[in-house]
């Protein structure tokens, strides 16, 4: 493994999120178990490295590099039907066993991800711009492992991106810090954040911290960043009602704005002991998001089992203003200043400012670019 690790390590840089500290050690500020690292030593996220009392962070590079509908991210109030060039790399602050993405989150930790280093590909900021702009992409993100750990990285990318006119989003477990977030706020225009659970034992078992992901959802709200959230819900570990009413009151309280998306667990990685969730269980964690007064609630990867749970309606009068099925949107009808046009109810979220822009009947699954 060591060896392996060697050919990343050589695919780093200097980090800016951190603090020298006594004996050559160091407290890195990417993530929220900020990780005090020795010399010589790895964070939790084993990307993240102290060589000489200066830590190495990931550059450079990409492990997956691929053109997505908007709507995979999820983000349903982001440029509907839009392009979105997205971009990971190795490692991951968590250990969650049913991660849908383990083969690079989990490098580092789990052999059997060990020949993902041969996914890595070196590249440069301009290059990926570049491939965006090919793609007719408007949007550029930051996915597939823990966004926050590369944020030097990305933050290099974005720069470029925001030059050409590009938005950038985050797609991230939401275990940020004040410091991080202050680095990368400036260069992001939205943030989809996975609530794992409102139980804080569960939380730990994932390799995080309940309060780390309430605040991170908080700081990117703070920050004046777009924000949608996420619970992947999974049989008997939490979608009791108790639970899923205790996340939806969570976010009503910060907003009635912050789009929920629940969606269906399915049997993955070393999570093989529930079923998969069936479409009843998605439609009540849906009707609960609603009665909590959530505005927008959406229930998502089970396409055309969840009733009207796939569109965007307008909460005040109710009018269908986004059609989709599955990942591909089939109708939009928000006004340029993103209104209803039947109310002119003002609705939250980042539209295009031309509606005929938005991309309707599109293939609805990813494209490599190589």
């Amino acid at each position: 493994m060591s060896s392996l690790a060697n050919v990343l390590d050589d695919l780093t840089v200097e980090g800016e999120l951190y603090e020298k500290l006594e004996d050559n050690s160091l407290r890195c500020f990417a993530c929220g178990h900020r990780c005090l690292i020795r010399e010589g030593k790895r964070g939790i996220c084993q990307v993240r490295f102290n060589e000489g009392g200066k830590l190495r962070v990931p550059h450079g590079y990409v492990a997956a590099l691929q053109v997505d509908p908007i709507e995979k991210k999820p983000f349903s109030h982001v440029m509907p039907g839009s392009n979105a060039l997205t971009f990971g790399m190795l490692g991951c602050d968590y250990h969650c066993i049913g991660c849908q993405n383990w083969f690079t989150s989990q490098f580092g930790r789990d052999a059997n991800s060990s020949s993902a280093v041969s996914l890595v590909r070196k590249i440069t900021p301009a290059q990926i711009v570049e491939h965006a702009r090919m793609t007719k992409a408007s949007v550029v993100v930051s996915s597939y492992n823990e966004p926050l750990i590369t944020s030097e990285w990305a933050v290099e990318i974005f720069k470029e991106a925001k030059q050409a006119g590009l938005m950038c989003a985050y797609v991230s477990n939401g275990n940020n810090t004040p410091e991080v977030m202050k680095y990368i706020a400036p260069y992001l225009d939205a943030y989809k954040i996975d609530l794992k659970c409102m139980n804080d034992t569960n939380y730990r078992k994932l390799g995080g911290v309940l309060q780390n992901t309430l605040d991170g959802i908080k700081r990117a709200r703070e920050a004046g960043l777009w924000v949608e959230v996420v619970t992947l819900v999974i049989p008997g570990f939490n979608d009791s009602n108790e639970e899923l009413w205790e996340a939806a009151r969570f976010l009503a309280g910060l907003s009635l704005d912050i789009p929920w998306h629940v969606t269906a667990f399915h049997k993955d990685y070393k999570m093989t002991a529930p079923d998969n969730t069936d479409a009843q269980t998605l439609i009540r964690a849906a009707e609960i998001g609603r009665e909590a007064g959530l505005r927008y609630v959406y229930a998502g990867n089970l396409p055309g089992n969840v009733e009207t749970y796939e569109n965007t309606h307008c909460p005040q009068c109710s009018y269908r203003l986004v059609k989709r099925s599955g990942y591909v949107v089939h109708e939009y009808r928000l006004t340029g200043d993103g209104r209803c046009p039947k109310c002119w109810e003002k609705i939250a979220g980042l539209w295009p400012k031309d509606p005929s822009a938005a991309g309707l009947n599109g293939v609805g699954y990813p494209l490599p670019i190589w």
